[in-house]
């Protein structure tokens, strides 16, 4: 069986995104599968996984908000930003509760933070946490990024629960060491849980206990359609006609099908039909406004 699309696993505690996309190949029998955005070991939850042609929308999986909850520790830094690392700071000074909510709360909102070494970003073709595990630092350039919104709970005097909804690129273990940071006493990442990824969400993840116990035609029945990834996106239903035309990569103009997207706005393209084929992106031409096909998922 060849079925292109996305089948959504609520990661285990204890094994890379990588080691989810090897079980993944094995219980499908294919070789093309990636992933929507690494989590580390410690962490769990909404992991996205791709495949066959569905791996092409790898760029715009990556590009969607997120949502955690995430355990912060204060009186502790460690080189790794969570609980993991080795301990390089401790502090007995953890300030009062009203103190530690009032600090989290000046994180929401558009800050910078600089990627930790102990991450998968790579920096000249090499991952950073590769660099970091033989010793090596090197300058990484602090990026903006969004806290949507945050709350917290104490769950002791060094323990708090955070929720967050962020925009991509966010690194949780940082903000942690940042909030520490702020409070003076340090903090580190103790635990991990996405808890949506775009339009994904933690109720509609599979464990690999879950897949495994099943046939592999059941297995199949748990894949979503690739469409399912632009669920957001507009839809933009072509006649035939035009949707030969964007199948070969040609722009279509939008005055020739009555719409009015705005320039840079990605759309859903489907044939007439009613089977998803492209993403297309609204650009200007000079002979007006138009929408290009930017990624093909059909033969």
């Amino acid at each position: 069986m060849n079925v292109d699309g996305v089948i959504l696993i609520n990661k285990p505690m204890g094994i890379t995104s990588h080691d989810v996309v090897g079980k993944i190949r094995k219980l499908y029998g294919t070789r093309k599968v990636g992933h929507t955005g690494t989590l580390d070991p410690l962490a769990t939850g909404v992991m996205a996984v791709l495949i066959g042609r569905a791996t092409k929308a790898a760029d715009f999986v990556l590009a969607e908000d997120k949502a955690y909850v995430a355990g912060l520790r204060l009186g502790l830094r460690t080189d790794t930003l969570d609980i993991t690392g080795n301990i390089v700071a401790s502090s007995e000074n953890i300030p009062s509760e009203n103190e530690v909510l009032a600090c989290i709360e000046k994180f929401q909102g558009k800050i910078m933070q600089t990627p930790p070494m102990y991450s998968a970003l790579k920096v000249d073709g090499q991952k950073l946490c590769d660099l970091a595990r033989k010793g090596i630092e090197v300058e990484r350039h602090a990026r903006e990024v969004e806290i949507f919104s945050i709350n917290a709970n104490k769950v002791s005097e060094r323990e708090y629960t955070l929720r967050v909804a962020c925009s991509k690129g966010t690194y949780i273990r940082t903000l942690c060491d940042d909030i520490g940071a702020s409070l003076g006493c340090g903090g580190v990442m103790s635990s991990l849980q996405r808890t949506a990824s775009g339009t994904f969400r933690l109720d509609a993840c599979h464990t690999l206990e879950e897949i495994e116990a099943l046939s592999l035609e059941e297995r199949w029945s748990l894949v979503e359609p690739t469409e399912t990834l632009f669920a957001d996106l507009p839809r933009v239903q072509l006649p035939d006609f035009f949707a030969k035309l964007a199948s070969s990569g040609n722009e279509i103009y939008q005055k020739k099908i009555k719409t009015k997207y705005n320039t840079g706005e990605y759309v859903g393209l489907y044939k007439e039909n009613g089977v998803f084929f492209a993403v297309g992106q609204v650009k200007e031409y000079e002979a007006g406004s138009a929408i290009k096909p930017v990624k093909q998922f059909l033969l």
